[in-house]
């Protein structure tokens, strides 16, 4: 579904625009924490950070060529939506007034995770190095398969041109 790109902006992708608009509810619920409470205060700043990386992320991923770098951002994301998806239980345990309007952010994940399902197929598998810890290979690259690269001869600087 997304072609791989050098002059793709990210803010044009519907995946960084659906982040965008995650990020401007999640701020306006934050609003209405009260300044002088600790533990919402500490709740405010997570989901905030949460909210950051979705759209952070994409850019970083889009911006960078290998996959596995694409991998990680993908991951972070992951984390940071599923840890937004149940917010609503910290501000309901620490006594937030509004918790029914966090729904909307949820609904809204749903539809980011459905955006990241297709953003994340367009990753190109074949521009890669071998992830040596396993984590973010393309399918079929383990961490201990040979590198194609290392057969390359390379020489430094020194030409031996007979």
């Amino acid at each position: 579904m997304f072609e791989e790109n050098d002059d793709i902006d990210p803010k044009e992708l519907p995946i960084y625009k659906k982040g965008m608009e995650i990020f401007e509810v999640v701020h306006h619920i934050c609003e209405l924490i009260p300044d002088d409470d600790e533990m919402l205060g500490h709740v405010k700043g997570v989901m905030l950070e949460d909210a950051m990386l979705l759209t952070v992320k994409v850019a970083g991923a889009t911006g960078g060529q290998l996959y596995d770098i694409k991998m990680e951002c993908a991951a972070i994301i992951r984390k940071a939506a599923r840890e937004l998806m149940i917010q609503n239980h910290s501000l309901e345990m620490f006594g937030f007034e509004h918790v029914e309007y966090y729904q909307i952010v949820r609904d809204l994940i749903e539809e980011y995770r459905l955006l990241f399902i297709d953003w994340v197929a367009g990753f190109d598998k074949w521009d890669y190095i071998t992830d040596r810890w396993g984590l973010f290979n393309p399918p079929g690259v383990g961490p201990f398969d040979h590198d194609p690269d290392d057969d390359i001869p390379f020489n430094g600087f020194d030409d031996e041109s007979d």
